[in-house]
């Protein structure tokens, strides 16, 4: 039985050997300064080359992982094909043309219960991660509020979903919860105040102290309260109690997919980064409406856009 043992464990062996080969260390500085010459890597980032393994794909090649960064910078795996007489390092990337990406990204985006502009359960649904603090974000939230509104919103639905940049923006995480507060109780004085905001950060952005700022907010708060006649000391222990964990969840999700800065927008899936022209966005509306098989509007004569 031992016998056996013995036997069965030495296999095992044999068999991980041909399943991962260790890299020699003249091929490991080879590969390493390849990749550092084309990606342009700096010498204090790390580049770890990592065990060759049999390629599954490619009968004449074999496959190995490069990790690029690691301690203070941001670590990222990358797959690459080498050459079964290990000259030649290649990095293909495989499209699996049997599904469809944006509709993946769009099964990550969670929408319920967020508020919503335009038209109800359109075929077409665009997601902002916002930021109320970001400048980019007021220039891009002016685009869609009113004129891409006036020409989509009977047929697209319009849903913001919270990523503020906090470590360069303070007070972005503070008004994300207060305008939750106000969601909970009606769409329209989240809408108002999300209007407000990106209109007028310059308000809030002059007062002299982070806890003026934080006032600022809740006093705007608290006025949309007002106008649209919500629960007042319901909407008071909602901003006291300054629950942050719906943005952070919202802010993990952004990552999930795929967002680095503010404004991101994706439109049925597609992502598009930054502030773009309102011909940008259009074409992508225009583009998602076919696709979903719905109809284009007729555009009117091109205005200016917000102001830089």
């Amino acid at each position: 039985m031992s016998l056996i043992r013995r036997f069965f464990f030495v296999f095992l062996l044999i068999c991980l050997g041909c399943a991962a080969q260790s890299v020699p260390s003249d091929l490991t500085k080879r590969i390493e300064r390849q990749v550092r010459s084309f990606y342009n890597i700096p010498t204090e980032v790390p580049v770890a080359v990592g065990a060759i393994t049999p390629s599954t794909d490619w009968p004449n090649y074999d496959s190995v992982t490069i990790t690029i960064g690691g301690g203070d910078a941001k670590k990222s795996d990358i797959k690459f094909l080498i050459s079964k007489d290990r000259n030649t390092l290649l990095r293909l990337n495989k499209l699996d043309l049997t599904k469809d990406p944006f509709a993946e990204v769009m099964s990550k985006i969670d929408t319920s219960g967020r508020p919503t502009r335009g038209a109800k359960g359109a075929k077409v649904v665009v997601v902002n991660y916002d930021d109320f603090e970001c400048p980019f974000c007021s220039r891009m939230h002016q685009t869609l509020f009113p004129e891409i509104l006036k020409e989509y919103g009977d047929r697209v639905t319009f849903v913001y979903k919270d990523y503020p940049l906090v470590e360069i923006h303070p007070w972005a995480t503070h008004a994300a919860v207060n305008a939750n507060c106000l969601a909970a109780q009606n769409t329209d004085a989240y809408w108002d105040f999300a209007d407000y905001i990106h209109s007028n950060q310059r308000e809030v952005n002059t007062e002299s102290t982070s806890e003026a700022r934080f006032a600022a907010l809740d006093r705007i708060t608290l006025q949309q309260g007002q106008k649209h006649k919500l629960d007042t000391p319901k909407l008071q222990a909602c901003i006291k109690t300054n629950d942050e964990a719906p943005v952070k969840a919202s802010m993990k999700e952004g990552d999930a997919v795929g967002v680095s800065a503010t404004p991101t927008l994706f439109i049925n899936g597609e992502k598009i980064d930054g502030a773009v022209p309102i011909s940008q966005v259009r074409a992508s509306l225009d583009r998602a409406l076919k696709d979903a098989g719905q109809p284009v509007p007729e555009h009117a004569p091109a205005t200016a856009g917000p102001s830089k």
